[in-house]
């Protein structure tokens, strides 16, 4: 038995192609929205589906041919229902491999009669016994295993089509306070108030995406996910910051000016912040940022190779790059950069070099010399201070302030990348020898933004990062690629993503980029496309059961109380004025 109102009746459809749905006459077809949730109810399971097209019918072509007046509103009811109606089409995601009975649907529905009653008891009252009200949309103890299985059957005809219920959420994406899992809440339904979690143990062990266009809030998708990713402790973070957006604080889109709030500040004890530029770092005010330095001895070849774009240099040069490093090793740019030509002339004469492609390399790479945080030799190893941070279980971001250039935060990301990457190959190489938890290494997530200028088709083959994503966790390392284009990413990595965070997109190539091998994924071509350009976002993938349309999770004062180590109910506005106002200065405003 039930009380809820069904929506519609299956009247066709089939298994690659989904299913159509008869809205019942009551229901108005205004109120079905690309994206929504709905379960279909058969004789033996029930169908989780995501509603994919809304479309009109009607009877006769005599209707089309021949429409009633729009004042004649009599006659606009008798056809409503009957003769013209509204249809939907549904992608069946899931399906619950059990039926319910009619004790437990009373069950079910007594439940949600009486969630808002335990709700507002106080979270540690004896009626919780400390658990929060969401605890008792866990399934009954006493009844059948629910288990969810892929779909691979369709309902038989005229099967009942319903909203899901909160329940129905529950089942599929957990609670956040499951002590059993770690979860985050990522957002929530479209029309409904109930959260949908992410399992970030499952997240976390494949590299993931958030992409978007330009606006659509990246950076606010990221900032929330590295937010759960550290307060559940799911795994340690490296964060190329290449806007300064994640470290302290920063500026929120739209007309007034206003700040929010970076990782530092809500989690004071766990993040550690590394700038290439200290001068920007301080203004803005962060006081214990530490200063990170490179040195020409660090960089490789494979560095060079990956910003030959940005140093407009020839393939003739890259080749005569290595030729250098084979004679020189890691001292080949401070040689090269020292060299006369009668030098490089006497260098091509004894290694077959060439001596046009060789000058042209050390003209390009004498724009280093401008760069701020690059010296010819340094007192001792940033990377591995970065390094042992992490190890320590801290959270890193790398600060570029002004050295955001393209060139810059490439270079930067490859090097300390690559030798961190070593490192953990190093490390996981010992803890398959000795099979000792002790020596397993903490799973590390990669961010990097401007992904595709590091995953191109054409380069990836030769960077760490393209390495990164094939491995997916076989070295406890994983990417979390932050893009606007991801067209411009190699198909192979993309194969590879796990989870897929995608805000709205307008180009059919990134779209279609985005389901690169995504079972059924041009079914839900028209739910991405349909998105709204604020705040709502498609999440499927391996961190979550089934794709879902999420109204993305605010990140403000409440997002503070409920995620941070501090309490920001106790900051006065005199320092909340003042931060502002140091990062009004430092941006120019």
């Amino acid at each position: 038995m039930t009380t809820e109102k069904p929506l519609g009746s299956v009247i066709q459809g089939s298994l690659t192609k989904g299913l159509e749905v008869r809205l019942h006459p009551d229901v108005s077809v205004e109120e079905m929205r690309v994206g929504k949730f709905l379960v279909v109810r058969g004789k033996r399971s029930h169908f989780f589906c995501l509603l994919i097209d809304v479309s009109l019918g009607t009877s006769s072509a005599r209707i089309i041919a021949n429409p009633p007046h729009p004042d004649d509103d009599f006659l606009q009811a008798i056809l409503a229902g009957n003769s013209t109606y509204g249809t939907i089409e549904l992608s069946p995601m899931l399906m619950l491999s059990r039926e319910f009975s009619e004790e437990e649907e009373l069950i079910r529905v007594a439940t949600q009669q009486n969630v808002g009653a335990r709700s507002s008891r106080p979270p540690n009252s004896p009626q919780n016994n400390g658990k929060s009200a969401i605890a008792s949309f866990q399934p009954q103890t006493n009844s059948p295993e629910i288990e969810l299985l892929p779909v691979k059957t369709i309902p038989v005809h005229f099967s009942q089509v319903y909203e899901a219920s909160e329940r129905d959420f529950r089942i599929i994406f957990g609670w956040e306070d499951d002590p059993t899992r770690r979860n985050f809440a990522i957002g929530k339904p479209l029309d409904m108030d109930v959260p949908i979690c992410l399992d970030l143990d499952r997240f976390v062990e494949r590299s993931n995406g958030v992409f978007g266009k330009s606006g659509t809030g990246k950076s606010f998708l990221t900032r929330l996910l590295l937010s759960g990713i550290i307060k559940k402790k799911a795994a340690v973070n490296l964060i190329f910051d290449m806007h300064s957006e994640y470290g302290w604080e920063a500026v929120s889109e739209g007309k007034q000016f206003n700040t929010v709030k970076g990782l530092r500040q809500l989690f004071p004890g766990q993040v550690e912040v590394y700038t290439l530029d200290p001068e920007s770092t301080r203004r803005r005010g962060i006081k214990d940022a530490q200063e990170l330095y490179l040195s020409y001895s660090q960089i490789e070849v494979e560095d060079i190779m990956l910003v030959q774009r940005e140093l407009n240099l020839s393939e003739a040069s890259i080749d005569n790059a290595n030729i250098l490093r084979s004679e020189f090793g890691k001292d080949w740019i401070t040689q090269l950069l020292s060299m006369t030509n009668e030098e490089i002339q006497l260098f091509c004469d004894e290694r077959r070099g060439h001596k046009g492609s060789i000058m042209s390399l050390q003209r390009k790479l004498l724009r280093m010399d401008n760069l701020k945080y690059m010296r010819p030799n340094c007192p001792f190893n940033y990377v591995d201070k970065i390094l042992q941070s992490l190890d320590a279980g801290k959270n890193v971001v790398v600060e570029f302030g002004s050295q955001s250039d393209m060139l810059s935060y490439m270079l930067v990301t490859n090097m300390i990348t690559r030798r961190i990457h070593h490192a953990y190959v190093r490390k996981s190489e010992n803890f398959l020898a000795s099979k000792n938890p002790v020596d397993r290494p903490t799973q590390l997530v990669i961010t990097i933004e401007e992904a595709h200028r590091f995953l191109d088709p054409a380069i990836v083959r030769s960077t760490i990062f393209g390495t990164i994503a094939r491995e997916m966790r076989k070295y406890f390392v994983t990417l979390l690629i932050v893009d606007q284009r991801p067209s411009g990413i190699d198909a192979e990595v993309m194969s590879q993503v796990g989870t897929r965070i995608t805000a709205l997109l307008n180009d059919d190539k990134d779209i279609d980029a985005i389901f690169t091998g995504v079972s059924g994924g041009q079914s839900l071509r028209s739910v991405l496309s349909k998105l709204d350009s604020k705040q709502q976002a498609l999440v499927l993938g391996h961190a979550v059961p089934m794709p879902v349309v999420v109204r993305t999770r605010p990140y403000d004062q409440t997002f503070y109380q409920e995620i941070g180590e501090t309490d920001w109910t106790e900051m006065s506005d005199e320092k909340v004025l003042k931060a502002a106002a140091l990062a009004k200065d430092d941006l120019g405003f």
